[in-house]
């Protein structure tokens, strides 16, 4: 138990009306501030996309998915996000949100791999 430490994690979700708040969920983000990690992991079934909207494009998600990547990563490609601390690209990401691309309220728990945990929540919450 001495060698966990605390983990957050929000299920990504794509709502193309968020007035409708119809959603499925698309992927997982996994941050721990002792690790000094952030990552997440998706995957867009693009039966379930046309089936939710017609006008949005596998293309289109994907780039913004790609962002959140890069903002993850803190590479240039984040923008000025992507400079932030861990921490505050964590909360920026998770953050509420009214577009088609948002998460869930986070949730925490206890880990000693959180790259596993994010493994395991996606299994179990996206595919």
């Amino acid at each position: 138990m001495q060698d966990k430490v605390t983990f957050e994690y929000a299920i990504i979700r794509f709502m193309p009306k968020v007035e409708r708040e119809e959603f499925f969920n698309i992927g997982v983000i996994v941050f721990s501030k002792r690790k000094r990690f952030l990552n997440l992991k998706y995957h867009v079934d693009p039966k379930k996309l046309a089936a939710f909207s017609c006008e949005i494009t596998l293309e289109e998600v994907t780039k913004y998915l790609k962002a959140w990547e890069a903002i993850c990563k803190g590479t240039p490609h984040g923008g000025a996000i992507g400079e932030f601390e861990v921490s505050d690209r964590f909360r920026w990401l998770a953050a509420s949100k009214s577009t088609m691309i948002l998460c869930s309220p986070t949730h925490a728990g206890l880990t000693d791999d959180p790259q596993q945990e994010l493994e395991a929540i996606f299994e179990e919450y996206v595919l």
